[in-house]
């Protein structure tokens, strides 16, 4: 049987105010072509490169968040290559001494390894026309990368595609990228050959084959459909040869056709003729990763586990909250507000009940109409604290499921407490016996049909005239007092 084997070289754009060596903005959208450029980043002659702290920082938090091992001292060597989007005919990069070594991303239970991660600077933009000449922007030019660079321990594109997805949600919680592949914050190279492997799991034959890097996977999509074609395409190599592909090589993504097209031979690491960088003197990084090792936040899977235990949330939800950091704070706020006013009456059922209302609520009404109206969690006019009172009224019965998505749907668009809204809209729950009998009286007055075809054995219609007496109160009526009071008259006269 042949099975994928599969590595990642991801490229994540750091989120710094200036570029990599250079006081040149890093991010500007909407610049002029080449209008962020100075000497330094255009590689002119006599120039000298000056390390960008920052962007040492936020590297080293990546390694330490992939659980690396922090190098005591790193340095930047040249990566030498011709190619017009390389003004100096080399790339500042890290060859030997990367900053961070080994580790691991701990996905649905399995240790995905890390081999490094290393610091570099971005190549310009290459713009190819249909007239078949090709213009370069060199704004991007010298923007801070990290590069990480997995273990072969993928073996299937969707977990390539849901190991992605992770990494850009930890750049996110550290702050050190937006990681917006569609945007070019972060980029993959994917690397996969195929090898064979018996019934019992054991590989027979060679344990590696060569490999196919895919470049141009600016998506998670395409990185699943690009593996998926390239498994396909070497099985038929291999079938039709008897033997798996004999060279390595280097294939683009074309997404238009769905496949895979080939571009060179690929390059081995003395291609690069690698050699230390002489105007950057070696890096100290010991302090530096003990005292941002203090500073670490949170990670997602962390938290999920942590809003699973503490908060009683299903893990599909806790999931989903924290898929965005600002929808988790936003969610975290909300359970502190609840469960302050719970004051000690925290058993597991009441833990459990604020969980589902919170989780339904909130992901699906709150969500789904702040989508509707193109809003999102940073921008929306409800607070954590109104959220968490409205939750509240839900709980205490005092809003039902209709007059709470009036309620919430007013909160959304004037930014007002649920309890001034309920005053406003009168959205009380009518629980008022007196008053919800009159109702009810009204209701049968109004249905004399179908009263009289309930008492003659249709028992179903009960269900109508509910609802009628719902759509008479606008969903503020006690249904189950509704329905007692109902019965009562029905059955009694």
């Amino acid at each position: 049987m042949l099975s994928p084997v599969i590595g990642l070289e991801i490229h994540i754009q750091l989120k710094t105010k200036s570029k990599m060596f250079c006081g040149c903005s890093a991010h500007e959208d909407g610049a002029a072509p080449n209008t962020n450029v100075c000497p330094v980043c255009l590689g002119n002659p006599g120039v000298l490169p000056v390390p960008n702290e920052q962007a040492m920082r936020f590297g080293v938090l990546m390694g330490l968040a992939l659980n690396s091992e922090i190098a005591t001292h790193s340095k930047f060597d040249r990566k030498n290559y011709f190619y017009p989007d390389l003004p100096k005919a080399y790339q500042i990069s890290q060859y030997d001494l990367p900053i961070a070594s080994g580790g691991y991303v701990e996905l649905d239970g399995q240790r995905l390894g890390i081999t490094r991660a290393h610091l570099e600077e971005d190549a310009a933009k290459s713009f190819h026309g249909a007239d078949g000449k090709t213009s370069v922007d060199f704004n991007r030019g010298g923007v801070p990368l990290v590069e990480i660079v997995t273990e072969p321990d993928f073996t299937s594109p969707q977990q390539a595609k849901a190991f992605l997805q992770e990494l850009r949600l930890i750049a996110r919680y550290l702050g050190v990228s937006d990681a917006d592949m569609e945007k070019g914050h972060l980029r993959c190279d994917a690397n996969i050959s195929l090898r064979n492997v018996g019934k019992d799991g054991a590989v027979v034959g060679a344990k590696f084959n060569p490999k196919t890097e895919i470049k141009n996977l600016n998506s998670f999509r395409h990185v699943e459909r690009a593996l998926t074609y390239e498994i396909e395409r070497q099985t038929r190599v291999w079938e039709e040869e008897g033997a798996p592909p004999a060279v390595s090589t280097t294939r683009g993504w074309d997404d238009a056709r769905g496949r895979t097209v080939e571009q060179r031979s690929k390059e081995d690491a003395a291609d690069y003729r690698y050699f230390p960088e002489p105007d950057i003197p070696a890096l100290a990084l010991k302090e530096l990763a003990e005292e941002l090792r203090r500073q670490m936040p949170e990670l997602p899977s962390a938290r999920r586990a942590r809003f699973e235990t503490e908060y009683r949330l299903r893990g599909a939800d806790a999931r989903q909250l924290c898929d965005d950091p600002a929808l988790a704070e936003y969610a975290e706020r909300v359970f502190s507000e609840l469960y302050a006013w719970l004051e000690g009456d925290e058993s597991e059922e009441q833990k459990t009940r604020l969980a589902r209302t919170v989780s339904g609520w909130l992901l699906s009404k709150l969500m789904g109409q702040m989508a509707e109206r193109g809003m999102d969690i940073r921008t929306m006019h409800i607070t954590p604290e109104n959220f968490a009172e409205f939750v509240k009224l839900l709980t205490e019965k005092k809003l039902n499921n209709t007059t709470g998505l009036k309620a919430l749907t007013a909160m959304l668009e004037t930014g007002h407490d649920p309890s001034q809204i309920m005053e406003d809209q009168t959205l009380g729950h009518m629980d008022d016996e007196g008053v919800l009998a009159t109702v009810v009286a009204r209701v049968m007055e109004a249905h004399p049909v179908e009263v009289a075809r309930y008492r003659a054995g249709e028992t179903q219609l009960l269900k109508f005239l509910i609802g009628q007496v719902m759509k008479e109160t606008e969903g503020a009526a006690d249904a189950a007092l509704t329905r007692n009071l109902l019965l009562v008259k029905l059955e009694g006269s």
